[in-house]
């Protein structure tokens, strides 16, 4: 499935209504749904909706087969070791992390404002995406990517998974890629796309295999030295290192442990999780934020009630309104459109809302074929008029101050939204998103006051991997945000 196709069925949901089945390629069978019992079903029988074979082969061939792709035992002995590593507690200790990097960002724009007399053209997409990426670097593997210090060496590692990331969210090879997972045989027709990829996986396995080498005798000398808090002396609240640890603890039996391949698939896993999706989401929140300065007031007004400019993950999220601003933009701005799986079985789907068949009969479940794709719509429902009311596509925090009854059933792993997904296969680095986020928000809000620098009209989306912003007028420059940034002055 194209990624532009969610965008589709946003516009099919609010016309044709909450539940629709039909066909697509090849007479193939799909069933779209916002209704929240049905998905809940799919999404809590992981096992028989996986993703499709043609989402796994393009995925694997930039990703490996880590988190994100694996399926059955390998992702549930994956998961097991890692979610230790995606804790409260750990998140806690990367929080520093974050704020660090969101002030060198803070810095480096209030130069630029500086020097251009107090007010400047920024394009923030481009700082965020370098800032999350310095950030995903030293707090998932403690490498560090200087993607913020203009004047740091090209870095091979950082260039690689650029050509990564552009391979996944080009949008003119979509079908391409699904026709060679179709007809395995294409696959090993080798072309442009597979030379670059395999290129780049060469440079991420050898810089990704020293790391973890250079871990596991950290690990072992830590424990051979009988350290007690052998955690701090390691820097260990970096995720690779947490991961290695829980993965060589004597707990874990030797059939259950990731082997070294497995644990080199998380590396791309943690920068997709942590990289370009909180970037993006980020960049949506400072556009909403310049197009209601009443929420960007009184955004700002909470922020400057905080006696530090280096909060704690307890005082990030003891801020309501930072909160209510965080949740409504993963509403509105959900940073990937949808995802999709494929039943394995004839099932009978239950729904919470019953539909009428042609001859008037009322249904309170629908049958499916083995095959039948299942569209997760997750900006659909985000944005679902139905579920969140006739204001559903406005940026209102306000609306968290009491959701709506019927968003209650929303089988979201947080805060009633399918941003990121739910049941056994719910994003696992949500905290880390909400809290880099929050970080980044935080500090920026209290230094600038943002204004949008094209008419509202000229912004647009592309929908790739993520949901990247472009200016209509300006397509040739790629992607971008263009905002007016002057520094916030306390009267």
């Amino acid at each position: 499935m194209a990624a532009e196709d969610f965008a589709l069925h946003f516009e099919w949901l609010e016309k044709y209504g909450p539940t629709m089945k039909y066909n697509v390629w090849f007479k193939l069978p799909e069933l779209l749904t916002i209704d929240a019992r049905a998905i809940n079903h799919v999404l809590s029988h992981s096992q028989d909706y996986p993703k499709p074979e043609e989402t796994r082969v393009s995925l694997v061939e930039i990703l490996g087969n880590g988190l994100v792709v694996a399926e059955g035992e390998l992702r549930r002995r994956q998961r097991r070791i890692m979610n230790p590593a995606f804790g409260p507690a750990q998140i806690r200790e990367l929080t520093e992390i974050f704020v660090d990097k969101a002030q060198q960002l803070r810095d480096i724009w209030r130069n630029e404002v500086t020097t251009c007399g107090g007010t400047a053209r920024i394009d923030v997409q481009s700082g965020l995406t370098k800032m999350t990426l310095d950030a995903i670097g030293l707090a998932g593997f403690n490498y560090n990517f200087n993607a913020l210090n203009p004047d740091g060496k090209p870095n091979k590692l950082n260039n690689a998974f650029e050509m990564m990331f552009q391979r996944m969210s080009d949008l003119e090879r979509s079908y391409w890629l699904i026709i060679r997972s179709l007809i395995p045989i294409l696959r090993y027709i080798p072309d442009g796309y597979t030379r670059d990829t395999a290129a780049a996986q060469k440079v991420t396995r050898r810089i990704g295999m020293q790391l973890i080498a250079e871990k596991k005798a950290a690990v072992r000398q830590a424990a051979q030295s009988g350290e007690k808090n052998a955690g701090s002396e390691l820097r260990s609240r970096d995720l690779l290192t947490l991961l290695i640890k829980a993965n060589m603890s004597p707990d874990i039996p030797e059939d259950q442990r990731l082997s070294d391949d497995d644990v080199l698939a998380q590396v791309p896993t943690f920068l997709v999780a942590g990289h370009e999706t909180t970037s993006n989401a980020t960049t949506w929140c400072l556009y909403a934020l310049s197009q209601q300065p009443n929420v960007q007031h009184k955004l700002r007004e909470e922020l400057w009630g905080v006696p530090t400019d280096s909060p704690s993950m307890e005082e990030l999220n003891a801020l309501p309104y930072l909160d209510a601003v965080i949740r409504e933009t993963m509403r509105l701005f959900p940073p990937i459109a949808g995802t999709v799986r494929i039943a394995t079985k004839d099932d009978e789907i239950p729904l919470a809302t019953p539909y009428m068949d042609a001859k008037g009969r009322m249904h309170d479940s629908i049958r499916i074929d083995k095959g039948t794709a299942f569209p997760i719509p997750i900006l659909g429902m985000n944005r679902s008029k139905a579920l969140w009311g006739e204001d559903a596509r406005e940026f209102r925090p306000e609306r968290w101050e009491s959701v709506p009854e019927s968003v209650q059933q929303i089988p979201g792993v947080w805060s009633n939204l399918m941003t990121f997904i739910g049941g056994p296969r719910a994003c696992i680095g949500y905290r880390f998103s909400l809290i880099e986020m929050k970080a980044l928000v935080f500090t920026l809000v209290r230094a600038f006051e943002f204004e949008l620098a094209v008419p509202v009209e000229d912004i647009t989306k592309k929908i790739g991997f993520v949901q990247r912003p472009f200016v209509r007028s300006e397509m040739e420059k790629g992607t971008q945000m263009p905002l007016v940034i002057k520094l916030h002055t306390r009267e």
